[in-house]
C-alpha cells in the first residue's frame, strides 16, 4: 500500500501514476541509455522528456541524452549518425555526500587544517 501511494504522490521517488499515463498517452518512445533512463518526445508538440530507472536524479542523463533533452541537437545519440564531442566525458553518478566528493584546497574535509595564508592576514583572539 505503501508502494501504491508513493507511486502516486511523490515525483522524487521515481515515475508517478500521473508521469506514466502522460507518457502512455502523448510520449513517442525514442530511446534509452546504459543506465536504463528512457526517453521520449511529445507526439504534438515539441517537448522532450526522460523517465528514471530509479530516484529522479538530472546527473544521470548521459551528456549525448542531454543535448537531446535540451534541443542543443536533434541526433538521437542510439542513432548511427550522432558523434560525441572530443570534450565529451562518460558519465559521471554525481559524487555529492561521497568519499569521492570534489573538496578544494582549504576545504576543512579535505585535509582537517586551513592552510596558512599570507601575511595579510592577523587571527582575532580574545582578550
Amino acid at each position: 500500500m505503501k508502494q501504491f501511494l508513493t507511486e502516486i504522490f511523490s515525483w522524487w521517488s521515481g515515475n508517478t501514476w500521473g508521469t506514466r499515463l502522460w507518457v502512455k498517452r502523448f510520449g513517442a518512445y525514442v530511446g534509452s541509455d546504459e543506465f536504463g533512463n528512457r526517453y521520449y518526445q511529445d507526439k504534438k508538440a515539441n517537448r522532450r522528456y526522460v523517465t528514471y530507472n530509479g530516484p529522479a536524479d538530472a546527473s544521470a542523463v548521459p551528456p549525448g541524452w542531454r543535448g537531446w533533452l535540451h534541443h542543443t541537437h536533434d541526433v538521437v545519440p542510439t542513432d548511427s549518425a550522432y558523434v560525441a564531442r572530443d570534450w565529451q566525458k562518460p558519465h559521471v553518478a554525481n559524487q555529492t555526500g561521497t568519499a569521492n566528493a570534489y573538496r578544494p584546497d582549504g576545504s576543512l574535509l579535505n585535509k582537517g587544517e586551513r592552510p596558512r595564508v599570507s601575511g595579510d592576514y592577523e587571527a582575532w583572539s580574545p582578550e
